[in-house]
């Protein structure tokens, strides 16, 4: 009967190594979705495809124990996804667990707190990488991969190996944009994404980021 269940759990995990694959998920996300179904089936004997909310709790429980609410977290989205995409079989346990909400910075970081937090950093490296993120609207794993061979100084440009780049305007859902370019449904902040191999309407940028300079310009001036 082992025998049998341990074939059948092979099966179905390599059945989930596809559809994370095909789902387009970053190779991250799939690695923790695999390891939570591998932790998982060694944790019930490689039997998981039945399984009670009782069950589920005593696994959570268990696992909450040793480590973080990311884990856990991590761990209930990957069997979720296998019971969805692999099993085709409803979540049995819908409000089983509820993280802890984290208290988050603001969406929108103003200049002026944005130089506090860069004056604050009193490693020089550190508050250079940090300056050059935030400059750029890149996000931390993109600031990381930069090298000194994407810097072309001549052109003024940095070349940045990721899917896109986000140019970001702080008040961007109060600027004109006739040629669409601005992408994002905050309360205040848009973006324009820059992705290779897509052209992007480059003297239309240009204007947006000229409208968002004078319009920041009046704003300092009739504070």
């Amino acid at each position: 009967m082992k025998s049998v269940s341990d074939q059948d759990f092979k099966r179905h995990y390599a059945s989930h190594l596809k559809h994370l694959r095909l789902k387009g998920l970053q190779p991250k996300t799939i690695e923790a979705y695999a390891r939570a179904i591998r932790r998982i089936g060694g944790y019930f004997d490689h039997q998981i495809d039945d399984l009670s909310e009782e069950q589920l709790t005593d696994y959570f429980t268990d696992l909450l124990e040793s480590h973080s609410w990311s884990a856990v977290k991590l761990n209930l989205y990957g069997l979720k996804f296998y019971y969805t995409h692999v099993l085709r079989k409803p979540w049995v346990a819908v409000d089983l667990i509820k993280p802890p909400k984290a208290r988050r910075l603001p969406d929108i970081v103003t200049v002026a707190e944005a130089g506090q937090l860069f004056q604050a950093t009193r490693v020089l490296s550190y508050r250079v990488f940090y300056f050059t993120l935030y400059s750029l609207g890149l996000r931390l794993g993109e600031g990381l991969r930069l090298q000194v061979g994407d810097l072309d100084a001549q052109r003024r440009r940095v070349h940045v190996r990721t899917a896109h780049v986000n140019v970001g305007f702080f008040l961007g859902a109060e600027l004109p944009d006739p040629n669409g370019l601005l992408e994002g449904t905050g309360k205040f902040m848009r973006h324009v994404k820059l992705r290779p191999g897509h052209d992007i309407d480059a003297p239309a940028l240009e204007r947006l980021i000229e409208r968002a300079y004078l319009d920041m310009k009046a704003r300092m001036q009739a504070a």
